[in-house]
């Protein structure tokens, strides 16, 4: 097979998994329907990012820049297009941001011709990732991210990092301003603003952390006002959905994409994180909080609310769900976009009207094994006597 061939089977074979239909996976919880295939993999990534298609450079076809993972990302309706703002990781470990979109948010997520060329802050970041989209009622597209850089009081430990949350804005996803980080007292990732004004004021859903991997102190997610977003800076930050004790939010805990406005209340969905011996499980849960008071939490059902499942499991971090992006359309429809293992894109379907009946009717976790079988037994007892 000469060049041209090889080049022409090699674009065939990337449009056939480009446009390959996805389909709901049958016998679920009846929460969400999860779909069959991931959405988006490093195999989705064009292929004029990774070959160099001069046949006198690159006689042998190879891969010049290989991608690693898709993974963490943010999500917008735009346009009338379901866009994700990936996390793309390439082969040197470097994360940078890329707009995919797909016509209807389970399948056929094309990419940009071009990365996100992302402005530095004053001090450049070694990497970024995880970026949180907001459209706020200010005009502006946000988005917040983890900006990390070596930690340089350990200069032997190379290791060590430090993370900030980084604050961009833009129209149109292509061109974006770099504000400057927020200023906290502590480090952040896994920073979310808040759709709206509160008090006239922009409000930022927090994780206070004493490390870049420990969080110490931190008591988990956090609320904090900030007057100007130019400027942004934490003064007080107060914890509004806390860390407990033998649950799935023991060691961290953290908002993924900014809450959903419901005529009940604000629809949260978030990340707990707790430890195994087998290393850090991550999965996800939800919570509620009040309309008229943002901090006030009304219900959140105990346990996971979606997990690691199958060969979910399986990639470059095991055991590991993580969603910072989510789509809610105008008849009521929900897509949850959530990375499995560190690797990979999927997408999961459910409704407003389910996500709070869930969270309103679902038991909370009574922190104790008397309580949870109490629970159980309650609902058994319930079920023999529904008629």
């Amino acid at each position: 097979m000469d060049f041209e061939e090889k080049v022409k089977a090699l674009r065939a074979h990337h449009e056939e998994l480009l446009t390959r239909k996805n389909e709901p996976i049958e016998w679920g919880n009846g929460i969400y329907d999860k779909w069959k295939n991931p959405i988006l993999t490093a195999e989705h990534t064009p292929l004029e990012w990774r070959y160099d298609f001069c046949e006198k450079d690159n006689p042998y076809l190879m891969q010049r820049i290989m991608m690693n993972a898709t993974l963490n990302s943010g999500a917008i309706k735009w346009q009338g297009k379901y866009c994700l703002v990936v996390r793309v990781e390439g082969a040197d470990r470097k994360s940078f941001f890329a707009v995919a979109e797909s016509p209807n948010g389970v399948d056929n997520f094309r990419f940009w011709d071009e990365p996100i060329t992302m402005p530095d802050d004053v001090i450049p970041a070694t990497n970024i990732y995880d970026m949180r989209i907001t459209q706020h009622e200010d005009g502006w597209i946000y988005g917040v991210f983890c900006a990390e850089r070596h930690d340089d009081t350990k200069p032997g430990d190379l290791s060590a990092a430090t993370a900030t949350a980084g604050i961009a804005r833009t129209k149109d996803l292509k061109t974006w301003e770099r504000l400057p980080d927020l200023k906290t007292k502590s480090q952040q990732r896994n920073v979310v603003l808040h759709p709206e004004f509160v008090d006239g004021k922009y409000a930022f859903y927090t994780r206070p952390q004493d490390g870049f991997i420990d969080t110490g102190s931190g008591g988990g997610i956090g609320w904090a006002l900030v007057d100007d977003i130019t400027h942004a800076e934490v003064k007080e930050e107060k914890i509004i959905n806390a860390r407990h004790y033998h649950t799935i939010t023991e060691v961290k805990n953290g908002e993924g994409p900014h809450p959903i406005k419901t005529p009940k209340g604000w629809l949260h969905l978030a990340h707990g994180v707790r430890a195994t011996a087998d290393g850090l499980r991550y999965v996800l849960y939800m919570y509620m909080t009040s309309l008229d008071a943002p901090t006030k939490v009304i219900a959140q059902p105990g346990g996971f609310f979606l997990v690691p499942q199958g060969d979910e499991y399986l990639g470059d971090v095991m055991n590991v769900a993580f969603a910072n992006g989510w789509i809610a359309d105008a008849d009521g429809k929900v897509f949850i976009y959530y990375a499995s293992a560190d690797t990979r894109m999927h997408v999961a379907t459910s409704t407003i009207d389910k996500l709070i009946d869930y969270c309103m009717h679902t038991p909370e976790d009574g922190l104790y094994t008397a309580a949870s079988v109490e629970t159980i037994k309650k609902l058994i007892a319930k079920n023999r006597n529904c008629k």
